[in-house]
Order: structure tokens, then sequence, then C-alpha cells
């Protein structure tokens, strides 16, 4: 949010006072919301744009599947189990990893095939079984965009990275609005911008006024995309499961690295469809075959229960192991995951979002609505008018800071003489790096090189405004 209010500088001339005896004051505040808000803008940006796009991914994704929705049909339909054996065919050293259940009669039937870690997208004609297009899962320009969001596109590091800038940029919203708390009377400036003003006051009443309205949503956002993120989400899983005393599954993987090795599970699996040898412990086991004949017989139990799209099937992971399927829905309180008797069709299992625990409950409320996905065009609306505002805040924060930035200084606010912490203060920086371990870590780090790195480097530290 914005480094000034309409009282920034008296106070920040006076050192006026902090929120209680002993807490930071306002310059102190000030100068770690302006050294956050300089690492965190180019990717609160850069999120922002990755983010607004993606919102309106099932949207995207229709445009480029229109060209294999609405086929001429001509024939009798075939049956599933050979529409999932063209699609392996398609792929020479591929097997079966999960069959799309189609939700119209004349579109492509969508078979996920795999080998390794690679998996490809395959789109059979329903009738003919003629190949109408293949595709790389990782290739698919939403699965670019979902990997440029999260991880920069350079796998787990760049989810480090991103989910660092995403711990700062908390703490950039929280110092914000210490900063822009009302000091005085009036509305003008604090809930709505003064646009006739001009100059310094309308950039300024642009950067505080739209933080502050973005600063709920903006907060929302980015908690909700932390159970991602490689760092936290292998936090949580490990917290978790030390709590509950067993290895947890999560409905999410923490980053690129978590969900290669998932596939590479799935890919073990489905080898035993083929009877080929996969290893486990470092000794090679046989598998025996499993036939695509059973997805026919499931797919007719499937189709009553009305589950929301897309569904998948996917076959045994191993000897003795049942059919799955679930429901892959965007709005994730519609999921739904069943076991099923390959032999019968009949349901084993069936597990629905209500029947979740808690945790994965309130991480799945916030997926769906972090992906604009959780109540329609409502949300897609409102996630793209809160990455707008972040664009806003950013744009005009910049703004603000090259307007005053001495020519030969960073231009951070001026050091003042470090009074006494309060035991409070230093309670809730403790909490906070617990909550956000890369925030914490980095501060540390950040504290230690300014205290043993910087102390005697007299020009470095007169350019970044230290004392």
């Amino acid at each position: 949010m914005r480094a000034t209010t309409p009282h920034s500088a008296a106070a920040a001339r006076s050192g006026g006072p902090g929120p209680g005896r002993g807490w930071p004051g306002y310059p102190t505040i000030w100068r770690w919301h302006f050294y956050a808000g300089l690492f965190c803008l180019p990717f609160v940006l850069w999120l922002s744009v990755t983010g607004s796009i993606y919102l309106f991914r099932p949207q995207i994704e229709a445009l480029i599947d229109r060209p294999y929705t609405h086929l001429p049909l001509d024939g009798a339909r075939a049956s599933a189990a050979r529409q999932a054996e063209a699609a392996v065919r398609a792929v020479p050293g591929s097997v079966l990893h999960r069959y799309q259940l189609p939700e119209r009669p004349d579109e492509a039937v969508q078979v996920i095939v795999g080998a390794g870690t690679t998996e490809t997208r395959v789109y059979v004609h329903p009738h003919t079984l003629a190949i109408l297009h293949t595709v790389d899962e990782d290739s698919r320009l939403m699965r670019i965009i979902f990997r440029l969001h999260g991880e920069l596109l350079i796998g787990t590091p760049g989810s480090y990275l991103v989910e660092l800038a995403a711990s700062w940029a908390i703490v950039m919203i929280l110092s914000g609005l210490v900063l822009w708390w009302p000091r005085g009377s009036g509305l003008a400036g604090v809930v709505y911008p003064r646009l006739r003003a001009g100059g310094r006051r309308f950039w300024r009443d642009l950067h505080g006024v739209t933080g502050l309205w973005v600063s709920v949503f903006a907060l929302a956002l980015l908690i909700s995309g932390l159970p991602w993120a490689a760092s936290w989400g292998s936090y949580l899983k490990a917290i978790r499961t030390v709590a509950e005393g067993r290895v947890v599954r999560q409905d999410w993987s923490a980053g690129q690295a978590a969900e290669l090795r998932a596939r590479g599970a799935a890919d073990a699996g489905t080898r035993a469809m083929v009877g080929a040898h996969a290893e486990h412990g470092g000794m090679t086991m046989a598998h025996p075959a499993v036939s695509d004949v059973p997805l026919d017989r499931l797919i007719a139990t499937l189709r009553p229960l009305a589950l929301a799209p897309p569904v998948l099937i996917a076959p045994p992971t191993g000897m003795g192991q049942p059919w799955t399927a679930k429901s892959d829905a965007a709005n994730r309180p519609l999921r739904t995951d069943l076991t099923l008797d390959g032999a019968t069709g009949a349901i084993l299992t069936r597990k629905d979002f209500a029947q979740r625990r808690l945790i994965d409950r309130i991480v799945g409320y916030g997926v769906a609505a972090h992906e604009g996905q959780l109540f329609g065009w409502a949300n897609q609306l409102l996630g793209l008018l809160t990455a707008i505002g972040l664009a806003l805040v950013s744009v005009s924060s910049v703004v603000l800071w090259w307007r005053r930035r001495p020519a030969d200084t960073l231009g951070a606010p001026p050091a003042r003489p470090r009074p006494r912490v309060a035991a409070g203060f230093v309670v809730l920086l403790i909490l906070l790096g617990l909550a956000l371990p890369l925030f914490g870590v980095s501060m540390l780090l950040v504290l230690v090189v300014e205290r043993l790195v910087l102390r005697d480097w007299t020009a470095a530290r007169r350019w970044l405004g230290l004392r």
C-alpha cells in the first residue's frame, strides 16, 4: 500500500508514536513497507497478470477445444475400451492414466496417457477412433500459465521465489494498513481518492485508497495460494503428518517436484495394465495385465450420478486394486472421489467434499476462490478487480517513489534510532515467522546482512538510507 498518508510527512519528521509504547514508530514501519514493496512489486505485477488470465481457464480451454466439439458423427459409437486403446496406440510406449468422461456425445473423447513422468492428452473421435489431436499435458496453454503464475516456469526454485514474494507482500499489505490508518478527519484521501487534486496527492490517494479496498481480497488471494507453494505446502503437510500421526494425502501438489513424483507413482501402477515391470524398493516386481473392458460398465455406473465435470476414470494402480473415478471440478467443493469394482461396475467407496477433514475443506474453498471458480462469474470478476487494484497500487507506488527519490540514493525513508522493542512486538514477529517460514528466514538474513556485512560499508549504507 502507499508509502505516505495525509499526515505521513509530519509523522516521519517527528518520529511519531507507533501503535503502542515500545512498538516500532511510523518511520520504521514506513521503511519496512518501502523495502518490502521494492522487492515484491515486480512479482505482484507478474502474479496479477498471469492470475487474471488463469481466472478464465474454463472459457479459454473451451475456446481451445472448440475444433473437437460438434463433430460429424456416422455409424455406431466405439466402446470406451476401444477409445482408450486407440489413444494408447497413438503414443508409443504409453499406458492409460485417465479417461475423461465426455460431456456431449458429439465431442472428442479426451484420454490422458503417460510414460514415466510425461503425460499426453489424446483427442479421439468417438465413432471412427481417428486421432484428432495430441498435446503434452505440460504444453497446454493454461498449464503453462499455471506454472508461470506459481513457479515462473522454472520449477521448484521459482515456487520458492514466488512464496517468498507472497510472504513479504502480506507484510507489505499489513504495514500499509497501519500507514493508512486515518490520523485526521474527513473521508477524502482515506476511503475515496481526490482525483482532481493532481500531482503527488493524486498518486498518493490512488495508491492508499486502492490499497485499502483491495487489501482484504489481496490477503485472501495470497494466503489461499500458499498451500500450492513448494515450501509452505510441504511445511503444512509435515505439521499435519505429525499432528495426525500418519502420512497425509493432500488434494493438491506443493510445487512441480511433488507433482512429478505423483505422476511417477501413478505410472508405476498403470504399467501393471500391460504386464510391465515396475521397481519397488530396489526389486523388480511383475504385475498382471489389466483389461480396459471395465471402462464401459464403469461409465454406465457413473453417468446417472451426474458428477461435476470433468470426471476422470483411472485404472488400478496394482494387483488387487480397484478402479478409481473422481470429479475434478474446478469448484472443489463439488468434487467427489470413488472406487469401483471393475468386474461388476459397483461402487465400493464414495467420498464427497463434505467428508474430508476440516483443513482440506478450508484449503479447498480457498483454492476454488483463488482460481475464480467458487461462485461463478462473480468470483472471476472479483478476482479480476483485485488483480487490477494490485496493479494500480504497484504502479502508483513506483511513481511516488520515483518522484521523491534523490538522484544519489535509493530514496528509502530515513532511518531513525531504534528504541527498545516491546516484547509483544517480538512475539508478533516470531508468530509471523512461524506462519510464513520464508519470511522469517529472510527477515533474519536481512538483519544479519545489515548488522554485519553493511556495518562498515559507508557508501552502501548511505545509498540504502541506513544510519
